[in-house]
């Protein structure tokens, strides 16, 4: 069975959201920069270990970006053992795939892709140790 690993909620004004959860909740916000020059805040909202996942069994942390056409309210990301595998099953069953895989420098690949209702969800695939 695949698993929730990470949420991501997008942002018309970054910096008022990242006020407003950082001060109702206490998550533990990073900015970090992106191509294009767009900016990815990491949000923790428990503690990680050195390999940066949840120490606390069952919980995930997640992230904030600008809001864009592709993305417009919150996504939930799976992990799977194969993004460009599950692209294909998603595109057969009737999905579609919102952006392409994308490589997270040396933490996996990533892809957006909407369900038959038009939802975002996101899809994780974990580098392989060397």
């Amino acid at each position: 069975m695949d698993k929730v690993v990470h949420f991501e909620i997008p942002a018309d004004d970054l910096a008022r959201a990242k006020q407003f959860y950082g001060t109702i909740f206490g998550w533990q916000l990073q900015d970090m920069p992106m191509p294009g020059g767009r900016t990815y805040t990491s949000v923790r909202t428990v503690p990680v270990d050195d390999r940066q996942l949840p120490k606390e069994p069952g919980a995930i942390n997640g992230g904030m970006m600008q809001r864009s056409k592709d993305v417009r309210s919150p996504v939930i990301a799976i992990n799977v053992s194969s993004v460009e595998a599950y692209l294909k099953k998603i595109v057969a069953a009737g999905g579609k795939i919102v952006t392409p895989t994308t490589t997270i420098a040396g933490m996996g690949y990533y892809a957006y892709a909407a369900d038959t209702e038009g939802n975002v969800i996101g899809l994780w695939q974990d580098l392989k140790p060397a």
